[in-house]
């Protein structure tokens, strides 16, 4: 049987979590040689997840992009830009992703460091797919191999995450203690 071959994405963020699109087949792994880090833009107040190459790894999901067609996802993703991932650096890719890329914040975009707090929406959207992807452990790895972290703008009642998901009162809970493990404040909208 002939195995179909796509490009693919490798998610880190919010692509972790399969209810924010439709990118399928998807398999959760992870890949050597980045990081994961809170980026801030000159694009919109609020720090955005990023990747750049460093030591270590980081957890995610690889998604197929059939057809090659990249245009809704390269609209989603408009303050990145793609960067290929060298197969041996993922662990156990996928047979069908003949290629695989990765989102990283356009330096075009990128502003140094700055107080804007991260949206609580976002990260419990973020925290979500992790979750399901990888239990609670891929949660408090990905706590642990993410960095540039801020206050939060606790947006839950009313989130300015156009892709926020539902979360259980357990999945914000999750978010919450290893928030407040890290100590980071939250500014109420």
């Amino acid at each position: 049987m002939k195995t179909d071959r796509h490009p693919a994405f490798f998610g880190y963020g919010s692509l972790v979590n399969r209810a924010t699109h439709d990118y399928a087949p998807g398999e959760a792994v992870t890949l050597k040689g980045w990081r994961r880090v809170w980026r801030h833009t000159r694009l919109r107040d609020w720090p955005y997840l990023s990747a750049e190459r460093a030591e270590g790894e980081i957890d995610g999901l690889i998604a197929a992009v059939p057809n090659d067609d990249w245009a809704l996802l390269d609209q989603r993703e408009a303050a990145y830009r793609r960067h290929a991932v060298p197969h041996h650096h993922v662990t156990i890719a996928p047979d069908w992703a003949n290629r695989i890329e990765i989102y990283a914040v356009d330096e075009a975009h990128g502003l140094p460091a700055n107080q804007h707090p991260i949206l609580l929406s976002y990260l419990d959207t973020v925290v979500q797919g992790f979750l399901r992807e990888f239990g609670e452990p891929g949660v408090a790895r990905f706590f642990a191999t993410t960095t540039g972290w801020t206050t939060l703008l606790d947006d839950r009642e009313a989130p300015h995450y156009s892709r926020h998901q539902m979360t259980t009162p357990t999945e914000r809970a999750l978010t919450d203690r290893y928030t407040d493990r890290l100590g980071l404040a939250r500014i109420r909208c």
